[in-house]
């Protein structure tokens, strides 16, 4: 093996574990109201990746700041808004979803994140389904 090589190895090992790779990425939500016929599958992006999370087993000694804890979340988004296809006059019509479009580590806003290990499934729809691309 190359001293080049094996250097190359040595220090992406090291420092690649340093960086973090939180990112917008595509995913697909498919909203539905009770009352209207169709289920919409909506391509949207997302905030997802790997944040450097620092934990320390004397918790108690340490600053609250020497702990870290960050998660891929939003920097920048917007809200887009969709028209549910199949819904009654009486029914509104309409649903805004956010739109990543950069991404950074750190702590999750309640705001406008769900900031829970589990959520609710978004991955299924339960009427026929139709497509919205953005």
């Amino acid at each position: 093996m190359s001293p080049i090589f094996l250097m190359s190895l040595l220090f992406g090992l090291t420092f690649g574990q340093a960086m973090s790779f939180c990112a917008p990425t595509e995913y697909i939500i498919h909203v539905e109201k009770r009352e209207c016929a169709y289920c919409l599958a909506i391509n949207t992006t997302i905030c997802a990746g790997f944040c450097m999370t620092r934990d320390s087993n004397g918790k108690k000694l340490l600053l609250k700041s020497a702990l870290s804890q960050d998660v891929c979340t939003y920097k920048d988004l917007v809200y887009r808004t969709v028209v549910l296809p199949g819904c009654p006059r009486h029914i509104v019509p309409y649903y805004s979803y956010p739109v990543a479009t950069n991404c950074k580590c750190g702590k999750c806003n309640t705001d406008y994140s769900d900031c829970i290990h589990e959520t609710v499934r978004t991955d299924y729809c339960t009427k026929p389904q139709k497509s919205y691309n953005v």
